[in-house]
């Protein structure tokens, strides 16, 4: 059922008292997640020192964290009475779904568990002052808008993950990040605890894991591409005890979030294997093992477990420990990006193989992640891995996190396995999150927020039966280049936003520019939390335009009211500059550069783009192949609009993604024209396995004439810039149409990150001179 709202009753007079003068103040209820079903009335609730509240023992932590909430965060102290009543309702069939009834004499919420009460308070929590959220609020009572909800969660599963192994942070930065869940009536909490770079949870029984895998010599400075490499020569690391993490898990109870603690298997493991060297298949058959040491740069490596009794024990006994101290029904073993190569050569492997009749490494990772579910299975719990866990055949009660787009969803999905959706193009908050070119160091790829909020979590290709296995969505935080818990909540604040209401605001009720009106308010609220969020609310976009061969960009910003000045000669916008009001005319090349303004003061950055007018611009291009629908950029005329794309966003707009495919472009000109060079270029970013491609070639046409092979190279290099010269002195006249032939890098092999998957092709622009 839509929302229900009555027009004439959309504002609320809320009675500010914080002043010495009552002011008249209109407010419209902003909360995020959008509830499903609301109705709103004029009338208002009066919250002070006269206001009771009464519960039932069964709802009585949501009850409680209300009454400390409101008492910490004013001079608000709540009595023994009932005029905020909770009830319990089982005649409510969701477990997590409530209603908020708010009338002018009393406040019922009503739920069939306290967890769904819990989420009743969330609710009610966002319609109080922000200042509550700090202690600041001062005056003696406070206004609640009188509303109607009866809310309930779409997934049932609604996760945020965070890797602490790559960068560690505090105890309490780790509780905030539970907060902020909570708060977006987010449930579960995946704690990525053990990595390459460092081993994060304390396991009693093999201290080395204490004194060894927690600590790195040193750690990478700059981005993985920068070459050469430049390492900071500073020791790093440290681990969470068994009591902080006892702690942090009953913290996390209190606020209906479950941990699922992650502890990668049978890769990412090199920083136990440099503890105990046996663990892993390093010169196998010899008794002098290689020495491995903790990981210091980022990537995928080649020391995994290996498959012999001695490793199996040791993973038990390690997750003996880890299920005393997490309660959660799934423990997620990893299972991703681990590389057969150390496999293929090792004797006690070769050996599993053989006695268990193996055919490949792939079946034995499967034998190995079997293994595993089977021991905890034993211990009443279930397994949930990445999407590589379905390689050599899925384990029997296994779930599925699909991360490499939707396919390993829909093929664990179709077999009856229950997934997660996370996939890199819609969920990978360690993406850049703004075209700005100021933007912190990222790993690479573009997940504006919109794209987020536009996740669907059920993939197309499922039945209405199969999509039942789809439990929900999760946003995953890998943080190699977040250093610092402020950087952490950079780049989560506020797509966490956007992620809480795909997982639980039916599809129907979303709208977005209704979410950034609520996004801009819900800042206030972060900004008295003290969460460093990422504003881009006030950025400007463009998009050049081409209608009946008439040339022309289009500017815009995402929050209304706002005015947007620019300039086209490459100078700054200031407040004398011209206002944006219609499309900018383009008939040469340019420089746009833009900002937008509220009254004279500038909100955001200054926006600019270079527009080259070269010779593809308007002609007609088509390719043999689709791009991947998660990176289709702007179309296929992105290729040609004379608009290049970000150095290191290759999931700009500009870009185009083809995964696995070779490609064929053509460019067919209007009338003829006269060339003389070609170019584009592709990503080289390994770590997301995108690869230049192997060769690309061109031809040209001219006048009906048989087709001339231009030039065919080799890209090589991290960004490459691929220029097709013609190699001869003089233009080609009259060039009807140009063809390149792309070949895609292929299956990656082994030592290389992606190993054994397709490679991704980005392109550019391609530029015609």
């Amino acid at each position: 059922m839509p929302i229900k709202k009555t027009a004439a009753l959309l504002l609320f007079v809320i009675l500010s008292l914080g002043c010495s003068q009552k002011q008249e103040v209109l407010v419209i209820p902003q909360i995020i997640p959008k509830p499903n079903n609301q109705i709103i009335t004029i009338d208002k609730f009066v919250l002070d020192n006269s206001t009771g509240i009464s519960f039932p023992e069964e709802l009585k932590i949501s009850a409680k964290f209300l009454k400390t909430f409101i008492k910490e965060g004013s001079k608000i102290e709540l009595k023994n009475s009932n005029e905020i009543e909770f009830i319990l309702d089982s005649s409510l069939e969701s477990e997590e779904g409530y209603v908020l009834d708010i009338k002018p004499n009393s406040i019922q919420i009503k739920a069939s568990s306290d967890q769904g009460a819990f989420y009743a308070v969330q609710t009610l929590r966002q319609l109080l002052p922000s200042e509550f959220e700090n202690g600041t609020y001062t005056a003696d009572e406070v206004i609640i808008p009188c509303i109607e909800i009866n809310d309930g969660p779409q997934y049932s599963y609604r996760g945020m993950h965070l890797d602490v192994g790559r960068h560690m942070y505090s105890v309490d930065f780790i509780k905030k990040y539970i907060d902020a869940l909570a708060m977006l009536k987010m449930n579960t909490f995946h704690w990525h605890l053990t990595e390459d770079q460092g081993w994060r949870i304390e396991i009693k029984k093999y201290p080395k894991l204490q004194e060894i895998a927690a600590f790195r010599d040193e750690t990478l400075v700059g981005h993985y591409s920068d070459q050469p490499h430049q390492l900071d020569g500073k020791r790093y690391g440290g681990y969470y005890t068994q009591e902080q993490i006892k702690d942090i898990v009953a913290y996390a109870k209190e606020r209906f979030v479950t941990i699922i603690p992650e502890i990668e298997m049978p890769g990412h493991s090199q920083a136990a294997i440099a503890a105990y060297p046996e663990l892993g298949c390093t010169s196998t058959g010899s008794a002098n093992r290689e020495q491995v040491e903790v990981a210091t740069k980022w990537g995928v490596f080649e020391h995994i477990y290996c498959t012999k009794e001695e490793t199996f024990k040791f993973l038990e006994d390690v997750l003996d420990e880890v299920l005393e101290l997490f309660p959660s029904e799934y423990i997620h073993i990893g299972g991703d990006e681990a590389p057969k190569t150390n496999w293929k050569t090792c004797a006690d492997c070769q050996s599993r193989m053989s006695s268990e009749g193996l055919k490949d490494e792939h079946e034995l990772q499967n034998y190995f992640i079997t293994r595993i579910e089977k021991y905890l299975n034993s211990k009443g719990r279930q397994i949930i891995g990445w999407d590589e866990i379905l390689e050599g055949g899925l384990a029997p009660n296994a779930t599925v996190m699909s991360w490499r787009g939707m396919n390993g969803a829909i093929e664990a999905a179709k077999q009856g396995h229950n997934v997660v959706m996370t996939p890199t193009s819609h969920c990978y908050f360690d993406y850049y999150q703004s075209e700005n070119e100021n933007e912190p160091t990222a790993i690479g790829g573009y997940l504006p927020l919109e794209k987020v909020y536009s996740f669907n979590p059920i993939p197309e290709e499922l039945t209405q039966d199969e999509s039942k296995y789809v439990l929900g969505a999760q946003g995953n935080v890998w943080t190699e280049y977040m250093p610092t818990e402020d950087q952490v909540e950079y780049m989560v604040f506020p797509r966490l936003l956007a992620m809480s209401e795909v997982v639980w605001t039916n599809q129907e009720n979303k709208n977005y520019p209704n979410f950034v009106e609520r996004v801009e308010q819900f800042n206030k609220r972060l900004d008295a939390l003290d969460v460093n969020y990422a504003n881009h609310l006030y950025e400007v976009d463009g998009q050049l335009q081409n209608e009946n061969n008439q040339l022309s960009y289009k500017l815009s910003t995402l929050t209304e009211g706002k005015i947007i000045r620019y300039t086209s000669d490459g100078s700054e916008p200031n407040f004398n500059s011209k206002i944006y009001d219609s499309k900018i005319p383009i008939s040469e090349s340019s420089t746009i550069k833009a900002a937008v303004f509220k009254d004279k003061e500038q909100l955001g950055t200054v926006f600019s783009q270079d527009i080259n007018l070269h010779k593809a611009v308007g002609a007609k291009i088509t390719i043999d192949k689709q791009p991947h629908k998660a990176y289709s950029g702007s179309g296929l005329e992105g290729l040609i609009n004379g608009v290049s794309g970000s150095n290191s966003r290759y999931g700009d707009k500009e870009w185009l993604g083809f995964w696995g495919e070779d490609i064929s472009i053509e460019i067919k000109f209007e009338e003829p024209v006269d060339i003389s060079t070609i170019s584009t270029r592709f990503h080289n970013g390994q770590g997301q396995w995108i690869y230049a491609p192997k060769s690309v070639a061109a031809t040209y046409y001219y006048l009906d004439q048989a087709p001339t092979v231009i030039k065919q190279i080799e890209p090589k290099g991290l960004l490459t810039e691929v220029s097709l010269n013609l190699g001869i002195d003089e233009e080609i006249k009259d060039v009807t149409k140009i063809i390149m032939w792309i070949k895609n890098y292929g299956t990656i092999p082994e030592g290389k990150q992606g190993a054994g998957n397709k490679a991704w092709t980005f392109i550019d622009e391609i530029i015609i001179n």
